[in-house]
């Protein structure tokens, strides 16, 4: 059977550019980059010039970059980094929106338990927050705004600068989770207004197990770790220098590449939609056609036309080689609905019942189509349509 990845936004494969560019710094160039030895100073360059590329890629200083593990670290530290500091600034409320991932949402709630005031702001069906929302969110005692990029389950594009400039009107930061949209679409985190931004490697075809962080100069920040010097005094322990030119390398092919291949996935998003559409008419679209990262197609099936249980059509898909997911990867195996797919309005059966397509860069055009008709297949198999009782 040959199989057909359609998970990339759970993560993605190596790019093997990326794990060429790491080798030398694993076998090679492998000393410790604290270290003021000749194989520490080797170290220590290659981390620095890693840090610049991306830096130069998100609009930032290198200063203002810090790596972490990962985006869940970067989400965590960022609204940690900035609770901890907050008796020096008199404000205690932390505003988020219904959809942001569980990095940034478990985070809140777990300072909502330690003293802090959290508000979810809602959106509209597609997933948009909505300016005017969001400004009858915050308040004078509001320390942190945090709204995510690109959603990682739908795809929706928020107009970061709409929203940060509503934070800073009434003296709040503005962090935003950017993992799905950096490499996707164009990023300038100064631009856009941002005073905390997160980032990963892995989503971009890059290594597994480090992301970053970027802090605008002049935030008063508190790190989550304590026990060395390393990044500035803002994430201590050994730095891992092979992911680290492996990030670089990824996000500098990714954007690179960024408009041919965001056309050509918005055309094999396009085709995939106009399928579905066709052939399975209980279909729901969950991600908008304007306004989202090209990669992304969810949909739900409509509880008022076929009853269908949602880990069943993965589980048939999965047997016919069609990998797919319900949404987010940090969340599968959860028996509670999508948050974010409730957050446009849907049902609990509807939201159960939902499919999450992720294209990615090794993503054919056959590989759609054949997807499209296992799909139909399968939810023509295990659905039951409800019955309508006509009047006589």
């Amino acid at each position: 059977m040959n199989r057909i990845y359609l998970d990339y936004t759970a993560t993605t494969p190596m790019d093997r550019r990326v794990y060429d560019s790491m080798a030398t710094f694993h076998t090679e160039v492998f000393g410790n980059a604290s270290s003021i030895h000749s194989f520490g100073r080797e170290a220590k360059a290659a981390l620095e010039e890693s840090r610049e590329k991306i830096a130069t890629l998100i609009g930032s200083r290198p200063s203002e970059l810090f790596f972490t593990s990962g985006g869940t670290e970067s989400d965590n530290a960022a609204l940690f980094g900035i609770a901890s500091v907050a008796p020096g600034h008199g404000r205690r409320h932390i505003v988020i929106s219904s959809i942001e991932h569980h990095a940034v949402l478990h985070a809140a709630e777990h300072l909502k338990n330690s003293g802090f005031s959290v508000t979810l702001v809602g959106v509209d069906e597609s997933g948009f927050l909505a300016p005017s929302r969001l400004e009858r969110a915050v308040t004078e005692n509001t320390l942190l705004v945090s709204v995510i990029h690109a959603n990682n389950e739908i795809g929706t594009l928020q107009d970061l600068k709409a929203l940060a400039d509503v934070a800073h009107e009434k003296g709040a930061l503005f962090h935003t989770d950017a993992v799905q949209s950096f490499g996707k679409v164009p990023l300038d985190v100064a631009g856009l207004g941002a005073d905390l931004s997160s980032f990963t490697a892995h989503k971009l075809y890059g290594p597994k197990g480090i992301g970053a962080l970027y802090i605008r100069r002049g935030i008063d920040f508190e790190p989550v770790f304590h026990g060395g010097a390393q990044e500035r005094n803002r994430r201590p322990g050994t730095e891992s220098v092979p992911l680290a030119v492996g990030f670089a390398t990824a996000a500098e092919i990714a954007v690179e590449e960024l408009d041919r291949e965001s056309k050509r996935l918005a055309e094999l998003n396009a085709v995939m939609r106009k399928r579905i559409a066709a052939e399975i008419p209980s279909a729901l679209f969950n991600s908008p056609i304007e306004g989202a990262i090209p990669n992304i197609l969810s949909l739900s099936i409509d509880s008022s036309q076929m009853q269908i249980d949602g880990d069943a059509l993965i589980v048939n898909l999965d047997l016919e080689g069609i990998a797919v997911t319900s949404g987010s990867a940090c969340s599968s195996g959860s028996l509670q609905p999508s948050h974010v797919i409730k957050s446009l309005g849907r049902d609990d059966m509807t939201t159960a019942a939902t499919i999450r397509f992720s294209l990615g860069r090794f993503t054919t055009e056959a590989e759609i189509h054949r997807a499209v008709d296992v799909l139909a297949n399968v939810v023509g198999r295990i659905g039951k349509r409800k019955r309508t009782i006509s009047a006589v």
